[in-house]
């Protein structure tokens, strides 16, 4: 390579680590959200968590807490983002959203990715089955105790780990984008169940034929431990200042009847809603 052309590639370089360095993402702070008016907010489609109806409002537990405590905070304006459950993380990562309001489960494993809030709710598991439940499937451990039965799956969700733990091969696993394939993914025999939270189940044998919700469900207990998850608003690391701001304005508005209305309006039962005190995001993290 000549003198001028090793000149003219280093001056290259340069002039693209500046610009790799002009457009680094950051999460925008609570200060930048308050001066542009405007803060992003992703969900995942799940119904009664968060998701978008077909008039383009935002619905569900999490978005419908998140826009009172963005009007406490002082921030007009949501921008709603929809993206897949298992793009969440990697979507704050990018900056694609400055918060996430799908009640995703507060697990150490996240908790080292991304930062969540306090708890804004609770919920236990549940199973999507083939209407009549011809196999007579009742809890998780079905699949480990049954090779030939088939358990589906969302992309991303804490389900997993839970049938890992409980000797599920991954064999008899069966990945799906997202809750929507869930219903047409049982119906049709390609899976068995589809394991899920109990309100997400509920909710998707309320919306299609051929499939419902598995009755007697047993709870998986994991380390002598009966399953309970809580969910909460998420952000990217380094972003404690908003963070903060919510958990602020999230511990007042659980003081209302309105809250509690709100997340049993989706289907919460009064366990789910005291349960959501009963542990904190420092517990939920620790490993």
């Amino acid at each position: 390579m000549t003198k001028f052309g090793t000149t003219a590639l280093m001056a290259l370089s340069a002039i693209a680590v500046s610009a790799m360095a002009s457009t680094a993402v950051s999460a925008a702070t609570l200060a930048e959200i308050k001066e542009s008016g405007t803060i992003r907010i992703a969900v995942a489609n799940e119904i009664p968590y968060g998701y978008v109806d077909p008039n383009g409002e935002a619905l569900g537990a999490g978005p419908d807490v998140a826009k009172a405590l963005m009007e406490q905070l002082g921030v007009e304006n949501i921008e709603w983002v929809t993206t897949n459950f298992s793009s969440l993380i990697p979507g704050l990562k990018a900056d694609r959203f400055d918060m996430v309001a799908a009640e995703m489960a507060i697990l150490p494993d996240r908790c080292d990715q991304v930062l969540f809030s306090e708890p804004n709710s609770s919920y236990g598991e549940g199973l999507l089955v083939a209407e009549g439940n011809p196999k007579g499937i009742h809890a998780y451990s079905d699949f480990a105790d049954n090779a030939d039965y088939k358990v589906a799956i969302m992309a991303g969700a804490d389900q997993l780990e839970m049938l890992q733990k409980l000797g599920v091969a991954d064999a008899n696993m069966v990945t799906i984008a997202a809750n929507a394939d869930a219903i047409s993914t049982v119906a049709t025999g390609r899976a068995d169940a589809y394991a899920a939270t109990s309100l997400t189940a509920s909710g998707l044998a309320d919306q299609g034929d051929g499939v419902e919700l598995a009755g007697d469900f047993t709870d998986p207990v994991i380390d002598g431990v009966a399953v309970r998850s809580w969910g909460g608003f998420t952000f990217a690391s380094g972003n404690e200042e908003l963070r903060d701001a919510v958990n602020e304005a999230l511990a007042e508005f659980k003081q209302t009847s309105e809250w509690a209305e709100t997340l049993s309006g989706y289907g919460f039962a009064q366990s789910d809603i005291d349960g959501s005190g009963q542990r904190t995001t420092e517990e939920l993290c620790a490993k």
